[in-house]
């Protein structure tokens, strides 16, 4: 396979990709981040340029082989016709790891997306923000910090070990993230997204649930998303 590396070639292959949407969407994220300065070190390979008949997306001068010892990035990618969007070397990715990625079937069975994350925010979101929806009173937007990597692989489902620690630090470090704070700057909710452009971890703290907190997360970060040219689906 050929790898991208001409950005006009990459700005091409987005404006295709979002054509197809949404059965593009795993790999869509991937080529939006890497035409945004590409904080995941990512790097997209096609069959054959400008006729492709398949595009992955991967880690950047990855090499399949075993377990490298550390948290797999994933991959994903869109094979044009009915075949849909396979990840791929699932056999050598963990349990967790495996639903990380965002599975795609675009036959005639439907699409079983695993997480749309923040491409799939929606666009009520949206609407709810600009008539003026917004945090609670003593509650400010604000950001997650590397001190809060241990609170976000104890509150992730597929957290709680070394492996997911140091993938939750690098999505942390690399990625737009959201998260909702008290007066004293405490977390209370937040919306961290991935590689592939998808919402990675969304929680709110069981105290302070049942307060709209997520939906004022998922705005803001929409928001943001929608501004650096990521779609939004509802």
């Amino acid at each position: 396979m050929k790898i991208l590396t001409c950005s006009a070639h990459l700005q091409h292959l987005e404006g295709i990709l979002r054509k197809s949407l949404p059965i593009s969407l795993p790999v869509f994220g991937a080529v939006l981040n890497i035409n945004r300065g590409n904080p995941g070190q990512f790097e997209v390979l096609v069959d054959k340029w400008p006729e492709f008949g398949a595009v992955l997306a991967r880690p950047s001068g990855e090499v399949a082989s075993g377990d490298t010892g550390h948290c797999r990035r994933g991959h994903c990618s869109w094979i044009c016709g009915t075949l849909g969007v396979l990840g791929l070397d699932l056999g050598m990715l963990g349990h967790w790891e495996a639903l990380q990625l965002d599975l795609w079937d675009t036959g005639d069975t439907g699409s079983l997306g695993l997480d749309l994350g923040m491409m799939g925010a929606g666009l009520g979101y949206l609407a709810h923000w600009k008539q003026g929806f917004g945090p609670a009173p003593g509650v400010r937007v604000g950001s997650l910090s590397p001190s809060h990597v241990d609170l976000l692989n104890e509150t992730w489902p597929y957290g709680g070990n070394a492996r997911s620690r140091r993938f939750l630090a690098e999505i942390l470090g690399r990625f737009p993230q959201v998260c909702l704070q008290d007066g004293s700057g405490q977390p209370l909710a937040w919306v961290l997204t991935d590689h592939f452009g998808t919402g990675t971890h969304s929680y709110t703290l069981p105290e302070h649930r049942r307060h709209g907190h997520m939906q004022v997360a998922l705005t803001v970060a929409a928001q943001r998303a929608h501004a650096r040219g990521f779609p939004t689906f509802g």
